[in-house]
């Protein structure tokens, strides 16, 4: 189905779990390549905030899902999750925060100029932390930026994630050591002094696919900056919250958003 809007190539309907928000699987350009993603709407004409959901790990790993897309639109927003380059029929290959940001850049865009969107909210999980930040600090008019158990150091996810280093060497092409502009570029917490939006940063501080330690430094940084930042941090918990206490913390992640002026 052809689209009205000026960002996206192709936009086709894609089963959803609940019948008042509409799904789509969209086609939008990003550099150069033509990238998936998946829309979700709430029905009808009226207007609401946007949300950027930036998804975690890499290729198969991390995959968007229908269902979590949908909770966020269930809270009053009309949300975009990229796929990212190279996934699920889109062109091009991911590079972990390198290039690929701008398969987020583009999709914030898409979110800012939809008729029914008021403003834009960025909101990251795991890798997708990175993602978020990089946003934000390329978006200085985000209406906030959420990181949920995400990614704020890439030297720091090499040092601790000795199961990711083949795939790190080989998608940033070496090590930090080897590299450390490449990382650097990949590390939000150098260019803070740019982002403008409020900050939520949340984390299990028993989270062992991204440790604390990134959170923590991105606080750190902030408050450094003088910056606006509110931390939930979440003493038994690891990477994946059990799920009643997940849609709980979802529910108050998006009054959050919905407050931030």
């Amino acid at each position: 189905m052809a689209s009205d809007h000026p960002l996206i190539i192709s936009k086709h309907r894609f089963p959803s779990p609940n019948p008042q928000i509409e799904l789509f699987l969209v086609t939008y350009m990003s550099g150069g390549l033509k990238v998936k993603g998946l829309l979700a709407e709430p029905k009808g004409e009226a207007t609401y905030e946007g949300l950027l959901y930036l998804r975690g790990g890499i290729k198969n790993v991390g995959k968007v899902r229908p269902g979590r897309i949908v909770q966020f639109a269930s809270e009053g927003f009309i949300v975009f999750a990229p796929f990212y380059r190279g996934n699920q029929g889109g062109e091009g290959n991911e590079d972990f925060a390198g290039d690929d940001r701008e398969d987020a850049f583009s999709a914030f865009e898409l979110l800012d100029v939809h008729k029914r969107v008021k403003r834009v909210h960025v909101f990251g999980f795991s890798r997708g932390g990175v993602m978020a930040l990089l946003t934000g600090i390329e978006y200085p008019g985000a209406a906030s930026v959420v990181t949920w158990g995400g990614v704020s150091d890439m030297f720091l996810t090499y040092v601790e994630r000795k199961d990711l280093r083949r795939m790190m060497k080989r998608v940033i092409g070496g090590t930090p050591t080897k590299y450390p502009e490449r990382y650097q570029y990949r590390t939000p917490l150098f260019s803070l002094e740019k982002l403008r939006s409020p900050v939520l940063i949340i984390h299990g501080v028993q989270d062992h696919n991204v440790s604390i330690d990134h959170s923590y430094r991105l606080e750190k940084r902030l408050n450094a900056l003088h910056k606006k930042v509110e931390s939930w941090y979440f003493q038994e918990y690891t990477h994946y919250f059990p799920p009643a206490i997940n849609r709980k913390v979802l529910e108050d992640l998006t009054i959050w958003m919905k407050t931030q002026m």
